[in-house]
């Protein structure tokens, strides 16, 4: 059976903090989504090129996009990842360190596994190392998410009492087995191809739903009218008043 959820569904979740209003992925934007209200936050955590791998906070396989480096992130040690300017003047964060800032502000995470490219079990064998040994017991579990199979199979066998999520880019022929198989909470999908016959079947498996990435307040009114449990977003403060307004509706 899948683990519980920490939290009351339906849920405005901040998409890699509050990435419209700060750095995706950095300590600032974690601490923007908390000054917007969301009570949880989703990141990207992978590895670094050190042998043993740190695990880091970061999306893209590359540097380029959201940093002032190029090249591999899996390839470059952590060392010169540290001195990279990742916004602002933010730096790359280490998962213990935003670990530590959700709960200084008082919230939980969706920590997402982004696999390394060819190193789903390294990656996913890092961050579970470092979320056990540094989330705290006494918290509520974090929601543990992927678009790797191999990542979700080793959170399973790790910590089978946190809830586990798949994040579906491409659904797979075989969604349903993967679901029942690696005990999911939660499927979330991509609100820009997933087609309406779809997403009836993600509803009809009696999982969580979960939309991304939704930043349009009518969107996000519709997504919540149909039953997802939780929405994604860049932008939490223009989606909270829309769930505030279903809730007391």
């Amino acid at each position: 059976m899948p683990a519980a959820l920490p939290f009351q569904t339906p849920i405005i979740i901040g998409h890699r903090g509050a990435a419209a209003h700060a750095p995706e992925n950095t300590l600032a934007s974690i601490r923007e989504a908390a000054a917007q209200g969301v009570t949880i936050v989703e990141f990207d955590a992978t590895i670094s090129g050190d042998h043993p791998p740190q695990a880091i906070i970061i999306h893209d396989d590359t540097l380029d996009r959201t940093t002032s480096g190029t090249g591999a992130v899996d390839k470059t040690p952590f060392a010169a990842l540290r001195q990279l300017d990742a916004g602002d003047g933010e730096r790359i964060p280490t998962l213990q360190e935003i670990i530590a800032e959700v709960h200084r502000l008082g919230m939980t995470a969706n920590v997402e596994i982004k696999v390394a490219p060819d190193r789903d079990r390294e990656t996913a064998e890092a961050v579970m190392a470092d979320l056990i040994r540094y989330w705290p017991e006494q918290a509520a579990p974090p929601v543990v998410s992927s678009l790797s199979i191999e990542a979700l199979e080793i959170a399973q066998r790790e910590r089978p009492d946190w809830p586990r999520g798949i994040v579906l880019r491409y659904k797979p022929d075989n969604w349903r087995e993967l679901a029942d198989r690696l005990d999911l909470a939660i499927i979330s999908y991509n609100v820009g191809i997933e087609t309406p016959d779809e997403i009836d079947k993600l509803f009809a498996s009696g999982r969580h739903i979960m939309a991304f990435t939704v930043n349009d307040a009518e969107q996000a009114r519709a997504l919540l009218e149909r039953g997802v449990a939780g929405i994604f977003t860049d932008t939490p403060r223009t989606l909270l008043p829309v769930l505030a307004e279903f809730q007391s509706g």
